[in-house]
């Protein structure tokens, strides 16, 4: 500590799958990390320990990419470990006629498309694996209030008063990024108009560990396959119902029998009658985009340099790969004998990143809007297109090579 300024190197801001997963990566440096969050995780609250039959709301579908980043740090075993969903299969359909497309991870020559694991499962992964790294120094409970600059580098200061002096402040706190706010780094925002509803559900039959999605005219409707050893049946999903803010509010609400019917009606009872359903959430979604990942010693990373519609799963994939980038320039430049306030490093990492990041992000947004509400001649060109791609194995297939992961490697 300097004059009341605890100093580090490279202080991380958000402990989420992010932040916690550039820290891991980090392991090995010679450099000085903390790692801020505005609170931790009771070691009681992961993963949902009080019931094998009770799941957190929040999931994540990790594609490949992502679990082999979690893999190099040594997590993924521990987490596949606890309990987590391999989905095989996805049925996509059109709810206003008969286009739709199957895509099978047996077509690919691959074992699956993607796991369903719950955050709090990944978390306490994360966070296990963190535990004794001797560079780094978990703050909590910190929350970002202001930020100053000298010339050591930039000072993140706690509303507590805590301030930490870092040569480079990586913003990994959400699409509320305190860090973006503070640092007045301009970006743009939509609002989809839309909320998502979350709950998990109990079906009559089994996912067959398949993902399931329908596009509703008010928005897309997801079944995620959940897996546990209690339930050898595979009768759990996760869901995620986009809809109307007055919609999501009239279904959080509604009493369970008359949510389970109206949930079963609009999956088309593929999975039988929905019997039973856990507490309901709601929050609203929007898109967000920083017009530039960096600026001076600050770096942004995840849902605080971008936030897309969670139609596809994609947001923490992309997060995932944010860091894995960041991490790998990082070492590079410090191997090369560059410091980390160095402006090269961040520019590289921006460079690899933002590309990819703005076309998935302008994917989701085009295909929310290829299946909002359309006329009835465009409604017969999108079934007449999903069919196509039905049957066009080689679009098909690279489609779902790149929601994999498989396209580049992070």
């Amino acid at each position: 500590m300097d004059g009341g300024v605890d100093k580090f190197d490279l202080v991380i801001a958000g402990g989420g799958i992010v932040g916690a997963t550039l820290a891991c990566l980090l392991d090995g440096l010679a450099v000085r990390v903390a790692l801020v969050e505005r609170r931790l995780p009771d070691d009681g609250e992961m993963p949902f320990q009080g019931s094998e039959l009770r799941f957190d709301p929040r999931v994540s579908a990790l594609n490949e990419a992502s679990r082999r980043v979690l893999g190099d740090v040594g997590v993924w075993s521990g987490v596949r470990a606890v309990r987590c969903c391999d989905y095989r299969e996805m049925r996509v359909w059109d709810a206003e006629g008969t286009g739709s497309i199957h895509f099978s991870a047996a077509a690919l020559g691959a074992e699956s498309l993607g796991t369903i694991v719950e955050n709090s499962v990944v978390l306490a992964g994360l966070y296990e694996r963190l535990r004794g790294q001797e560079n780094l120094t978990v703050v909590s409970p910190f929350t970002s209030a202001a930020l100053e600059s000298d010339g050591d580098g930039t000072i993140l200061i706690g509303d507590c008063g805590r301030r930490l002096r870092a040569s480079l402040l990586v913003g990994a706190d959400g699409g509320n990024s305190a860090v973006r706010r503070l640092a007045g780094m301009p970006g743009r925002e939509r609002d989809y108009e839309q909320e998502a509803v979350v709950t998990t559900v109990r079906t009559g039959r089994s996912h067959g560990f398949t993902a399931w999605q329908r596009f509703l005219d008010s928005g897309p409707l997801a079944f995620l396959p959940l897996a546990t050893a209690e339930d050898s049946e595979f009768r759990h999903s996760s869901i995620v119902w986009s809809t109307r803010p007055e919609e999501a509010e009239e279904l959080v609400q509604m009493p369970e029998e008359r949510f389970c019917a109206r949930l079963a009606a609009a999956i088309e009872h593929r999975l039988g009658a929905v019997e039973s359903s856990d507490r309901r959430f709601r929050f609203p979604l929007r898109q967000r985009w920083a017009d530039h990942y960096a600026k001076g010693g600050i770096v942004l990373a995840g849902d605080a340099a971008h936030t897309i519609h969670p139609l596809a799963g994609q947001g923490v994939n992309l997060g995932i790969r944010d860091v894995a980038v960041l991490a790998e320039e990082l070492r590079a430049g410090l191997a090369a004998g560059r410091r980390l306030h160095d402006p090269v490093l961040p520019r590289r990492y921006e460079r690899r990143r933002k590309g990819d990041n703005l076309g998935m992000m302008w994917t989701m947004a085009g295909l929310r809007r290829l299946f909002g509400p359309q006329p009835p001649p465009l409604r017969w060109l999108r079934n007449t297109g999903l069919g196509f791609v039905d049957r066009a194995a080689p679009l098909k297939n690279f489609l779902a090579r790149r929601a994999m992961g498989q396209h580049s490697r992070p």
